[in-house]
């Protein structure tokens, strides 16, 4: 099997090359800068969420029999593309449940104690002034969790640490874990409308895109600090820039921004035939959020800690192992 290997960083090559050891593996950074032989004759293909495998980069590849994303969300891959072609999907279900959640909790300390005021404050004017930096106390404070799956629930764990009142939302309640952990589930609209902390942690599909959005983004509590470590699109960005101009949202972290892939190559949608409106839209709303003195901006950071690589990666090889030897581990349904 030829294995077709986009990788993020160059350390990433000698770590796949021992793990998969005698595999006939290509390592290139982008999908553009592989060659077109080694594009036809791939029969397994790793990728990142940087590396879109939509309709167009899927017609190049006639012999791709698997596809391992190593991610546990899949919306960069045309999931009923593949399933056309019949290449099954792999992925990486559980690396970062108390990564991601981590840095939830980091985005909002940083915003509760103005974390990033008080540093700049220092290290630009060399003032040790309190003057406007007083933030507030988590303990007592009521956060919403939106999305009880493994991240969802170690946001939980972490949130009762800070003796906070935890109130959730997930379509498939998980009523095992509310004893346990110490939450109760309520409705959307509740989280929205009794949450002073609202945090995302739900994957990015046709019923979750814009789950916040201008219709019920006036139900959230006024002053409310709104966390997304998940996928941005699920937050309308029009919406979002509303609420934080009309003083609903008092705040935001922000670690993952709709449109991020035009956001770093703004001139790849600059130049494309047919430029679309509401994607440039969305372009200057991100740089609204990125100004605003409010917002936390992280360049989809999250996940990114040197035990959740390691695990991404030991998961992933373990899912090219097993498609060689004939069984599939960590599939996407195909629905």
């Amino acid at each position: 099997m030829k294995i077709l290997y986009l990788y993020n960083e160059e350390w990433e090559k000698d770590y796949i090359s021992k793990k998969l050891a005698g595999a006939d593996i290509a390592f290139f950074q982008t999908f553009k800068e592989t060659p077109a032989e080694v594009k036809n004759s791939a029969n397994i293909i790793s990728v990142f969420i940087c590396h879109q495998l939509k309709k167009e980069e899927l017609d190049l590849l006639p012999s791709v029999k698997f596809i391992s994303t190593r991610s546990t969300g899949f919306d960069h891959i045309e999931k009923e593309e593949a399933s056309k072609r019949r290449i099954p999907i792999s992925h990486v279900p559980t690396y970062g449940e108390n990564t991601v959640a981590e840095f939830a909790f980091a985005l909002l300390l940083a915003l509760s104690r103005k974390i990033c005021e008080a540093h700049e404050r220092v290290t630009e004017t060399g003032l040790f002034s309190q003057d406007g930096l007083r933030g507030f106390d988590l303990k007592g404070k009521t956060i919403g969790i939106i999305g009880t799956g493994h991240i969802g629930l170690n946001s939980i764990k972490i949130a009762k640490g800070f003796d906070m009142e935890v109130i959730a939302y997930d379509p498939f309640p998980n009523e095992k874990m509310v004893k346990e952990l110490g939450f109760r589930y309520v409705s959307f609209d509740e989280v929205l409308s009794f949450s002073d902390v609202i945090t995302l942690h739900v994957p990015h599909n046709d019923s979750t895109h814009h789950m916040i959005n201008k219709t019920n983004i006036g139900k959230i509590k006024k002053g409310a600090y709104l966390i997304n470590t998940a996928r941005g699109a699920l937050i309308e960005t029009g919406a979002l820039v509303e609420a934080l101009d009309k003083g609903i949202i008092a705040g935001a972290g922000i670690d993952v921004l709709e449109e991020e892939g035009y956001q770093a190559d703004k001139m790849k949608l600059l130049s494309a035939p047919h430029p679309n409106l509401e994607e440039l839209k969305v372009i200057l709303s991100n740089h609204y959020l990125i100004d605003h003195p409010r917002v936390i901006i992280t360049p989809h950071n999250a996940f990114n800690t040197i035990e959740a690589i390691s695990r991404i990666l030991d998961v992933t090889i373990d899912n090219i192992n097993s498609f060689i030897g004939g069984n599939i581990k960590n599939q996407i349904p195909a629905d």
